[in-house]
């Protein structure tokens, strides 16, 4: 339980370090932005494939398949659900929409980006918990570890953001501190969920992959190819996945 503990806090601080580190770029260019982003999304896309859907098909039983597809389009589903409920928190910027309202598009922009990184932040650390219920510890933490490695990067982007749309410094950081929090919300839920019932493994981890692999298709690689950066950022996802199918081989 303390392994997993120190797990939680790592993989959500990550978001927290890049957040701060994220503070020394004053104004970063959108190409950087776009790499930066999809080179997080490709360590996400390994993480989800190879150290979640695949264990997950590696449990015994004749309808182990079915299992995996039904935990990936419900984790898909879960999350598409979840991202339609959650509303415009304008109040939580502390920015006067009133005396600003040239701000408001970009301001709901900046808002969307921000809530989909807490959102997924969430089944990312119910995978990193999830990943504890396999008995294989290393494995398990090489999942937490990638994640936590796709964290900082994304920590890093919130933050320039924000900043434009007239946030203060202190609230933009409380801000990405939030959702590093979920993150450690998340895997503490994962762990304690599965160490209920090793049964719901299967499902569980291909649930968590199935978040992962909505949040990569529907906002990561939209964003990442739509200001003419298109080829790099797709080399960018290349070099992410290949680095975290390296990281799996040697420390797996």
């Amino acid at each position: 339980m303390i392994v997993v503990l120190l797990t939680a806090l790592g993989v959500g601080g990550a978001t927290c370090i890049g957040a701060l580190i994220g503070f020394l770029f004053k104004n970063p260019s959108q190409k950087f932005h776009d790499v930066i982003l999809s080179f997080a999304a490709g360590i996400m896309l390994c993480a989800a494939v190879v150290g979640l859907i695949v264990p997950s098909m590696e449990f015994e039983g004749d309808l182990i398949v079915l299992i995996s597809v039904a935990g990936i389009i419900c984790g898909a589903l879960c999350l598409n659900l979840i991202d339609k409920l959650v509303p415009h928190l304008h109040t939580m910027t502390g920015v006067d929409i009133e005396a600003h309202p040239h701000k408001t598009e970009q301001l709901n922009k900046v808002l969307l980006f921000v809530i989909a990184i807490a959102i997924h932040n969430l089944p990312e650390g119910i995978a990193a918990g999830v990943s504890f219920g396999t008995e294989n510890q290393a494995h398990a933490i090489t999942i937490a570890l990638g994640i936590a490695l796709q964290n900082i990067p994304e920590g890093m982007i919130i933050i320039a953001p924000m900043i434009a749309t007239g946030m203060s410094k202190k609230r933009t950081l409380l801000i990405a501190l939030a959702t590093g929090l979920v993150e450690i919300v998340g895997t503490l839920l994962g762990y304690f969920f599965v160490s209920l019932s090793k049964a719901i493994l299967p499902f569980a981890l291909a649930f968590a992959g199935g978040t992962m692999l909505y949040v990569i298709s529907d906002e990561m690689i939209p964003e990442t190819h739509s200001h003419g950066n298109e080829r790099l950022a797709t080399f960018s996802i290349l070099i992410g996945f290949c680095v975290m199918l390296v990281f799996d081989f040697f420390i797996g």
